[in-house]
């Protein structure tokens, strides 16, 4: 949603444009629509503002529109312009769930100061609803995804409704994004839960061997085989399997995994009795396996049979906005590791690392903040801020104070987790001001809601 408070729609365009003005001057940001349909399509469950809107429209009216808005989410205020005297209408759209009507002709105070209230009630419900979620995940077990960042809600709007559901999925991120804790986080959060996680890195096992650790082998299997062995995927029975580095798994094995996944079957090496398995597969990759299953070089079959749902996980440079957050954080569980102090970083610290390109992701920003917590500051010196300088090795004051500008924003939406009131308070400034700022530096309210 774009950041607006107001939503107006009335088919009159001299009244649009009078009070698109009014509310305007009042730092109200307003969009206007001469139908209800229009209006609608840019309204979702996330949207913090309020709809003002006539009672008296073609093909949809004020009490219709509020009708639909009511089936998306029942917390949204709308405010319905009424004739003089029309008490009836006014008294069917209160029962039907409106937060006021206001009749024509309005004084401009009154409608500015119910909209406030009505903008003030629509915060708190959707404050309400992330203290609800919040709430909802810190109650479940095991890992949890840190970050507030625009990308990585996508992430987990595509996660969130599929966890309990047996879906194989493929998860395809650069070296050090994050896939495996994504993995855990997918299983630790399902209904598999209870049973085994499995991980094996397909790049890491030498090909000889890789087979007999997925399917495992009987005694006599082969040379030096002296028992009988389970193997990675009937151990994940019930569980998750997770393939790390998936392109890398030989292509004869390719085709024994793809014949397990059609079938739920395993059948150990030397043996001739099949295992009935029931295994939810996590594949990771760092290449295009459409690519390569084009080139050839990974089965076609096989990568629609792992792509059932597929997950970008975005590099670290994409979700700067986070790195604070999963820095604090990395350096909690480092200090509590080496029993050692936690220092909060400086506004200046932050800035250096929000600047740097992070080619390691989140895993070199975990090894760093292992690094400061057992050297202290100077660790941050070795971080390679090639970025944060321009081609004669230098910053001008006004690179720098946008730098910090831009920090102090996302740090102040951050921990008002996305309100523009609560962060005009925060930071002392005018709403309009407040959006100004925002669309320099290209910042929308909807990523720090969480």
């Amino acid at each position: 949603m774009s950041q607006t408070d107001v939503i107006f729609v009335d088919d009159e365009p001299d009244i649009r444009k009078a009070i698109a003005q009014a509310l305007t001057l009042d730092d109200l940001a307003v969009s206007c629509f001469d139908n209800a349909t229009d209006a609608l399509a840019q309204i979702d469950r996330d949207y913090s503002g309020v709809v003002l809107c006539d009672y008296n429209m073609p093909k949809m009216d004020g009490l219709q529109l509020l009708s639909r808005l009511q089936q998306l989410d029942d917390t949204i205020p709308v405010v319905i312009l009424t004739g003089q005297g029309d008490i009836s209408t006014a008294v069917s759209a209160m029962q039907q769930g409106a937060y006021d009507f206001i009749e024509k002709p309005f004084n401009q105070e009154e409608l500015v100061e119910l909209l406030r209230h009505a903008l003030e009630k629509r915060q708190l419900a959707l404050e309400n609803r992330r203290l609800k979620a919040q709430l909802k995940q810190l109650a479940k077990p095991g890992p949890r995804i840190l970050g507030g960042s625009a990308t990585m809600q996508k992430v987990m709007a595509t996660i969130d409704p599929i966890l309990d559901i047996s879906a194989n999925i493929l998860l395809y991120g650069e070296t050090g994004s994050g896939k495996d804790a994504l993995a855990r986080y997918i299983h630790e959060n399902s209904r598999r839960s209870s049973h085994n996680f499995v991980a094996i890195n397909c790049g890491a096992v030498p090909e000889n061997l890789i087979e007999s650790e997925l399917f495992g082998h009987e005694a006599g299997a082969f040379t030096g085989a002296e028992k009988r062995r389970i193997g990675k995927i009937e151990h994940a029975h019930q569980g998750t399997l997770f393939l790390d580095e998936v392109e890398s798994m030989p292509m004869p094995l390719q085709i024994k995994l793809l014949r397990v996944l059609e079938e739920q079957k395993v059948e150990r090496l030397g043996s001739n009795q099949v295992q009935q398995v029931d295994v939810r597969i996590i594949a990771a990759t760092k290449s295009n396996l459409k690519t390569l299953s084009d080139q050839g070089v990974f089965r076609a079959d096989l990568y629609y049979r792992l792509n059932v749902v597929k997950v970008d996980i975005p590099p670290l440079r994409d979700r700067k906005e986070d790195i604070p957050t999963l820095f604090h954080h990395f350096v909690l569980i480092a200090a509590a590791r080496y029993d050692r102090e936690s220092i909060p970083l400086n506004a200046g610290q932050a800035t250096k690392l929000t600047h740097h390109d992070w080619p390691g992701n989140v895993r070199e920003l975990r090894n760093l903040a292992e690094r400061y917590v057992l050297l202290g500051p100077a660790a941050l010196d070795e971080t390679d801020t090639a970025q944060d300088t321009n081609v004669n090795g230098r910053r001008t004051l006004a690179e720098l104070m946008d730098g910090f500008e831009r920090l102090a924003l996302i740090s102040a939406l951050n921990a008002c987790h996305g309100s523009i009131k609560d962060t005009m308070v925060e930071l002392g400034i005018a709403r309009k001001t407040l959006y100004d700022k925002m669309k320099k530096h290209g910042l929308d309210k909807a990523e720090f809601k969480e």
